[in-house]
């Protein structure tokens, strides 16, 4: 398969020989087979039901919307189908009348982040449309509901399904913070589950670039029931380490089902916070109360450290593979710039999926400088995630069983000795 900015005629069939002069001069010329993205765009500038459903804001670009799946303070999501990929997406709508300058600053750094991070356990962007009234963001569908929703409706996780969802929310944040991006808003409703129970960290609207991690911040972000006691201290505080006592109070509610600091006002909340009283019930497993006390400390330098996280015993038996894709291949341009033999098997799939949608090199060459703000970028982003998806790209942590750890084997192996073996009783 190439790609070619020109069409090839198929040859006339053998029984046009049969036909008068004046038919074969007429089908000399065939009428050209529209490709799916030439007829779509037709239909955008001609058909009336299709321009009524654009008008009224039943269709948005290349999306057909549906009903809403959600709101905010500042937007509403609605779920919507690409016409033509076909795949599901959620649009979050955002009045543009409504944002005052605090909101609108926010909104382009949650664009510029998302762009700029690419991790199976973080929800991508795909596209940004904007009109003179509305801005839109498209963004992966994740249809599994979130986190808040199940433990509220359904109980506490089980100590296995809790490795399996830390271990995700884990390995999203840490490539946040070796990208120099603070998620700032860490809390269950914004953990969400795709239908195939892959855990994705949504809702960047908090988040922020720093210089380096050392960078102080002064700004109160998130949930006050995950707010880290820095918060409270109205003074300037390190990002990670905010981000890292939020996952604390993550994990105390899923293995828990509650949450760790309750009140009824802010103000009670606050010191609860400052004071560090929680009680974690006895039958919480004694490596996951580690991990929770490891985290939960009021000092920020005192907390775990993500890596110290990733090693610790309780998420030892994880098995979290999770290949990173490089930057670059967000962008279709890609497509055009590799040599031969340079794409991968799932590249050379997606770009075999665009040529059959009609969009060509030309399309491609033109889409440049756009980047998020475009349906050529919308479609590819969209394609290369459905590729990757069903190549397993998002395939859900194995708990691999019991971890051999040589030291701690021996340990007990001279406990069990000293306890049991005559010949090292001491009388």
């Amino acid at each position: 398969m190439h790609w070619s900015t020109t069409r090839v005629q198929r040859p006339k069939q053998l029984q046009n020989a049969c036909k008068g002069k004046s038919e074969i001069e007429e089908d000399t010329q065939p009428a050209k087979r529209q490709t799916p993205l030439e007829k779509l765009t037709l239909e955008m500038c001609k058909d009336e039901a299709v321009i009524k459903e654009l008008t009224v804001g039943r269709r948005v670009g290349f999306y057909k919307v549906r009903g809403q799946i959600g709101c905010g303070n500042f937007s509403k999501v609605k779920l919507a189908v690409h016409a033509l990929t076909k795949d599901k997406v959620a649009i979050k709508i955002m009045d543009k009348m409504r944002l005052d300058l605090q909101t609108q600053r926010m909104l382009s750094r949650e664009i510029s982040n998302m762009e700029s991070l690419y991790h199976p356990n973080l929800l991508q962007l795909y596209e940004v449309l904007e009109t003179p009234s509305r801005l839109y963001l498209v963004l992966e569908f994740a249809g599994g509901g979130d986190l808040h929703t199940r433990i509220s409706s359904g109980g506490k996780l089980s100590d296995q399904e809790s490795k399996i969802v830390f271990a995700q929310i884990l390995s999203a944040v840490k490539y946040m913070h070796e990208n120099n991006i603070i998620h700032r808003d860490l809390k269950a409703e914004n953990v969400l589950y795709t239908t195939n129970a892959c855990i994705k960290v949504a809702d960047f609207g908090f988040s922020t670039r720093v210089n380096n991690r050392n960078q102080a911040l002064d700004t109160f972000c998130g949930s006050p029931p995950y707010a880290a006691p820095e918060l409270f201290k109205d003074e300037s505080y390190m990002g990670p380490p905010v981000d890292v006592w939020a996952m604390g109070v993550l994990l105390f509610f899923m293995v828990t089902g509650t949450l760790p600091f309750r009140a009824d006002t802010v103000a009670k909340l606050r010191q609860t916070v400052l004071e560090g009283a929680y009680v974690l019930p006895t039958w919480v497993s004694a490596p996951c109360q580690r991990l929770i006390k490891g985290i939960l400390k009021p000092e920020p330098l005192e907390r775990c450290a993500l890596d110290q996280m990733l090693g610790c015993e309780w998420l030892l038996p994880v098995e979290l593979f999770r290949p990173i894709p490089p930057l670059y291949q967000l962008n279709p341009i890609h497509l055009m710039e590799a040599g031969p033999g340079e794409l991968d098997r799932e590249q050379e799939e997606v770009k075999g999926i665009l040529d059959k949608l009609g969009i060509t090199q030309e399309h491609i060459l033109n889409n440049q400088g756009k980047r998020i703000r475009s349906p050529i970028t919308g479609v590819y982003r969209i394609l290369l995630h459905r590729v990757k998806r069903n190549n397993g790209a998002e395939s859900v942590p194995i708990i691999s069983g019991v971890v051999k750890d040589p030291k701690r084997d021996s340990l007990r192996a001279y406990r069990n000795l000293r306890h049991s073996s005559k010949l090292c009783v001491l009388s």
